[in-house]
């Protein structure tokens, strides 16, 4: 069974940081990505940033230059350090893993069971 914990939410003020953490378990092969969405209230989820195992990052353009997505080397966990947190940071974070099989071509997503990130004064 795949498991991805996540830790690392909180209650922060405007122009702080927090890093948020999310490990997999539970799966015998590789994951091509690993990333983290967001919903806010009322709003659909997002992306924030993706990175894929031979380190090829994304961002959206509200994280870039703010928020920095790293990938343990050889393990499926990825790091999310968020700095000059905004008002507009508010939600939920969600991980999300990415395994395509090599041999189907079926991408297998996973997620998360969410963390609550709150930026306010």
């Amino acid at each position: 069974q795949v498991q991805l914990v996540e830790s690392g939410g909180g209650l922060v003020q405007p122009g702080g940081s927090l890093r948020l953490s999310c490990a997999a378990s539970g799966i015998a092969y590789r994951i091509n990505v690993m990333g983290w969405y967001r919903q806010a209230p009322g709003k659909e989820r997002e992306l924030v940033a993706a990175v894929t195992d031979g380190g090829s990052t994304n961002y959206a353009d509200s994280g870039k230059g703010r928020f920095t997505i790293t990938r343990e080397s050889g393990k499926n966990t990825v790091i999310l350090q968020m700095n000059s947190l905004k008002l507009e940071d508010t939600a939920v974070y969600y991980c999300k893993a990415e395994r395509v099989s090599g041999s189907s071509g079926y991408r297998y997503d996973y997620w998360g069971q969410g963390t609550q990130v709150t930026v306010s004064s």
